[in-house]
């Protein structure tokens, strides 16, 4: 079962502009709706036409794995929004669940593409503004993927443990503008991905889901998943005044896994 908070953290983010990328659904969707409900501008983006149509929130339709894309939602954005202060960069997708060998590259590809080459685009694009606000906050979804190996995800694990490098290239580069940057590292988000990954590597096991998911669970030392909310309260935090002396972290919201499985 999930716990954890179910409302969002109680910060004044009056005012605040904020761009999160494949916000229409999920751990996106619940995060711009929390930046929102503290007061926050918001501008996302997604693939999924009609999951943005109901989002709510101003957005453009744009595929994480392109370039042009990831560029076009980036100037949709700052022109929507007279600037940034917020760069949320939460694009991702599971991958394949197979042995190295048994990895398709255009699999691999297209993992690499939108977990982690779409973060360089957007944060490109974001880092002149940043600058002309007088600094802000680049928050990057890792994974708990991003500090452990994770057998049969090979892709993922690689992209998500690249986020964590390049957020702390970002840090030290950024520093000196006022620019922090910080990865958030969830654990089992309970939610369809994690599910869709549980079922995956039930099948590859020859287990059912329950045993599967049971085990899952097991690795962490609260013995729980983690909700949605509780990663985007932990955005809130980092974008909030109390978040201004905090960069180059990698923040695990997990209930303390020890190991992926």
């Amino acid at each position: 079962m999930p716990s954890g908070a179910t409302t969002p953290l109680p910060v004044d983010l009056s005012g605040l502009r904020v761009a999160i990328s494949a916000a229409a659904g999920g751990i996106g969707k619940v995060m711009a709706d929390s930046f929102v409900a503290r007061g926050a501008r918001v501008f996302i983006s997604d693939i999924d036409e009609t999951a943005l149509a109901a989002s709510g929130h101003p957005h453009v339709r744009a595929d994480a794995s392109s370039v042009a894309d990831m560029e076009r939602f980036m100037d949709a954005a700052l022109a929507h929004l007279g600037g940034l202060d917020v760069l949320v960069n939460n694009a991702g997708i599971a991958g394949p669940t197979a042995r190295v060998e048994d990895i398709k590259p255009e699999d691999l590809e297209q993992t690499i593409r939108v977990d982690l080459l779409s973060f360089f685009h957007c944060t490109r694009r974001a880092i002149p503004a940043l600058r002309a606000a007088g600094g802000g906050a680049i928050i990057n979804l890792s994974s708990a993927a991003g500090r452990f190996g994770f057998p049969l995800r090979a892709p993922y694990c690689a992209a998500k443990w690249g986020v964590v490098g390049f957020t702390k290239t970002l840090a030290i580069e950024l520093g000196p503008d006022n620019i922090r940057a910080n990865a958030i590292l969830p654990g089992l988000v309970d939610g369809p991905r994690i599910r869709a990954v549980i079922r995956a590597k039930a099948q590859a096991a020859g287990i059912s889901e329950e045993e599967q998911a049971a085990k899952a669970v097991a690795t962490t030392s609260l013995r729980c998943f983690v909700t949605q909310q509780d990663i985007a309260n932990i955005a809130l935090y980092l974008a909030s005044p109390f978040g201004a002396t905090i960069s180059g972290q990698a923040i695990a919201v997990d209930g303390d896994m020890q190991v992926l499985i």
